[in-house]
């Protein structure tokens, strides 16, 4: 299936999460609007030309919210979400888990076989609701099919829909089901690979039961592009052969482009073990972090990129989705910098279409304001990169 992930050089598009406008979670969550939740659906609404914004604001005033109404909120919110990301400039777009209550939640919530433990820490203050897995997984109903059906008849751009890969599933969740006991009286290498095979029993179940069947249903609906978000992959190190086993398995023999994120770790741990993952034709990864704020298209000047060799020389060449924005910070990007970040990869790749440009995660962490200057800058860069290299 040939799609822009295959041939459009220097491709730009965002990961996957933004923040949820104040209005779309008081609405949601049953709590009293203020003006300034007026002004800023408002004021978003102006800037990005949502066509006919006002209905929402007449709908905002008429409160308490039932389902269908906070449904119709939630519509909204995505629309504005991919008016911001079009409006900056993306050639790829998707609405940033507007209509999901979170990557993790949203899955297991749609699964039989998991049961809620209560909220812990993820990152930045960000909480998420962990759960056990109980019983035998199985999907429950499609849980992207909605939200996609939504997006497609209102998006200008191309779209890509993330969803939560397998791995990172099993290893948010608490295992009340295929953990083993042990007898602490056999030697410890046997208790060992018991529990490693309990583990791959789980993670494969989820790849199998829970991911796979709801990407067959994106497929069916008309989906082209699925990114699976692994920000677990690298927990283990010694497990980067079943996160991979995983991907593999959620998959092989479908009809769509698969991408895959992976979040911030030591990207040196998944090589060689992604050499196997033919089936993945771009890895989206955070370097922006890593990296220093000066300008320059060397090696000294691009600290944060040096492990985007391994990757130009990964078998069957996937493209590179270059995380060139930092997500932890409000600092704003200049387009030089994008520019330079972005030739530095095109030199070391040599080949402009196996680079495409994105923030380095989902950029939920920022407020609207700080992402959309971050994003419209990322595309200046792009476009100066594309001038600098004739294209």
């Amino acid at each position: 299936m040939s799609v822009a992930v295959d041939h459009k050089p220097l491709l730009t598009h965002e990961v996957g999460s933004l923040d949820k406008p104040g209005w779309r979670v008081k609405a949601y969550a049953g709590q009293p609007l203020t003006e300034k939740d007026f002004d800023e659906a408002r004021s978003w609404g102006e800037r990005l030309t949502v066509p006919e914004y006002e209905k929402l604001l007449d709908l905002l005033h008429h409160a308490p919210f039932g389902k269908e109404q906070k449904a119709e909120i939630q519509r909204w919110s995505s629309l504005y979400a991919l008016r911001l990301e079009e409006s900056a400039g993306l050639d790829v777009v998707y609405d940033g888990e507007q209509q999901r209550t979170e990557m993790y939640d949203w899955a297991v919530a749609h699964t039989n076989g998991f049961e809620r433990r209560g909220s812990v820490r993820a990152f930045d203050n960000k909480y998420y609701s962990k759960a056990a897995v109980v019983g035998a997984i199985s999907l429950r109903a499609p849980f992207h099919n909605a939200e996609f059906s939504y997006l497609v008849s209102v998006a200008d751009a191309e779209l890509k829909i993330p969803v939560t890969g397998a791995y990172t599933i099993a290893d948010w969740s608490f295992d009340e089901r295929y953990d083993v006991d042990t007898d602490l009286r056999a030697p410890a290498g046997d208790r060992r690979r018991k529990q490693k095979a309990a583990r791959r029993d789980f993670v494969l179940e989820v790849a199998r039961n829970l991911i796979r069947p709801n990407l067959e249903a994106l497929i069916t609906l008309g989906a082209r592009w699925i990114q699976v978000d692994e920000p677990g992959a690298s927990t283990e190190a010694d497990e980067l052969d079943l996160f991979v086993d995983s991907f593999n398995a959620s998959v092989e023999g479908l009809n769509a482009t698969f991408s895959t994120h992976l979040c911030f770790s030591d990207y040196n741990l998944f090589f060689p073990a992604i050499e196997r993952m033919s089936q993945c034709r771009q890895f989206a990864v955070g370097f922006a972090n890593y990296d220093s704020r000066e300008l320059g298209a060397s090696d000294e000047a691009r600290p944060g990129y040096q492990v985007i060799k391994k990757f130009r020389d990964l078998p069957y060449k996937p493209a590179l989705g270059l995380g060139v924005l930092d997500i932890h910070s409000d600092f704003i990007e200049s387009p030089e910098l994008v520019r330079d970040r972005v030739l530095y990869a095109v030199k070391v790749f040599g080949d402009p279409k196996r680079i495409h440009v994105t923030p380095d995660c989902g950029l939920r962490t920022r407020s609207w304001k700080v992402a959309y200057e971050k994003l419209r800058n990322m595309t200046a860069g792009v476009e100066l990169a594309r001038k600098e290299l004739g294209l």
